[in-house]
């Protein structure tokens, strides 16, 4: 061989072996992009901080009312607190999925729920959670398949996130005389569960059962941090936190402050009866904002 034909040569062979490695860089990419789901990664909500609160002195609120709040799941507005029911979707969560995997990853600090002031006072452990949700261990008989013989076996059972049904939200609404402004803020949700015993076969008597409580401030990082199903856009996710103080869900009023702080509304008004008289809490407390401007 010449000079000329070993010079082609070494150029044929750096070409073969460009191509060569752009050929399998080109196929990483295809099989990269197979299990990608999105096309674009979505770091947006997962980085997102909560906005802080306006600070609020003792001093500027001279009018405030403590209310309690029912969120019912089955209402259609507020389903994508509820789905997905069973377990993660990608990075989906119902909002329950969300609150226990944060109690036990997070650092979520989960309250007892019987506490009558509801002032987040008492912490309880995740396995008192499974107690309240009837994951408790139980013995069951279990058959020996190799003597053929019952023996009592120790099973516990899953917890059934989907039988949260109905959320309990304690908020302050507040007058600021500083900033002119009426405005909200919620304390603490408590997810209830509805259930029904073993030996309730036709399901006729449906049984409520509070869970744990969540303080509301403490919540709010974990909260902000996670999407919710929008079904108008899937580019625009709202956050929980997003729901919570944007108030996109649907809820009735249940109880407000009073002398023993236990008068729950159902106590004295059932029905329709009960419907109005939650809507005359919240009509007092517009009704008080409205009265303090002249026309």
């Amino acid at each position: 061989y010449n000079l000329s034909d070993m010079r082609n040569f070494l150029v044929a062979s750096l070409v073969v072996a460009f191509l060569f490695v752009t050929v399998n860089v080109s196929v990483a990419q295809v099989l990269d992009a197979d299990f990608k789901k999105e096309v674009y990664d979505k770091d947006h909500v997962p980085k997102r901080i909560p906005p802080p609160f306006q600070h609020v002195r003792e001093a500027d609120v001279m009018w405030s009312r403590t209310v309690w709040r029912k969120i019912d799941l089955r209402e259609k507005i507020n389903q994508p607190l509820y789905y997905p029911d069973e377990g993660p979707l990608g990075t989906r969560l119902s909002l329950i999925d969300l609150l226990l995997w944060a109690i036990d990853n997070d650092g979520l600090t989960a309250y007892a729920p019987d506490d009558p002031a509801n002032e987040f006072k008492l912490p309880i452990t995740r396995n008192e959670i499974d107690e309240r949700f009837g994951a408790s261990i139980k013995t069951q008989l279990v058959e020996n398949l190799e003597t053929g013989q019952m023996e009592e076996k120790k099973v516990k059972e899953d917890a059934k996130v989907n039988e949260v049904k109905e959320y309990l939200i304690k908020e302050l609404w507040y007058f600021d005389k500083q900033r002119s402004v009426m405005e909200v803020r919620i304390i603490g949700i408590c997810p209830i569960r509805i259930f029904y015993k073993e030996e309730d076969v036709d399901r006729e008597d449906p049984k409520r059962k509070k869970l744990f409580w969540i303080y509301m401030p403490e919540a709010r990082k974990v909260l902000a941090s996670h999407e919710v199903f929008n079904p108008f856009n899937d580019a625009e996710r709202r956050t929980f936190d997003d729901i919570f103080i944007k108030r996109y869900f649907s809820s009735y009023i249940v109880q407000e402050s009073n002398t023993f702080n236990n008068r729950q509304i159902e106590t004295y008004a059932q029905g329709v009866d009960g419907l109005l008289e939650a809507n005359r809490v919240m009509e007092n407390i517009f009704k008080f904002e409205q009265d303090l401007w002249q026309y």
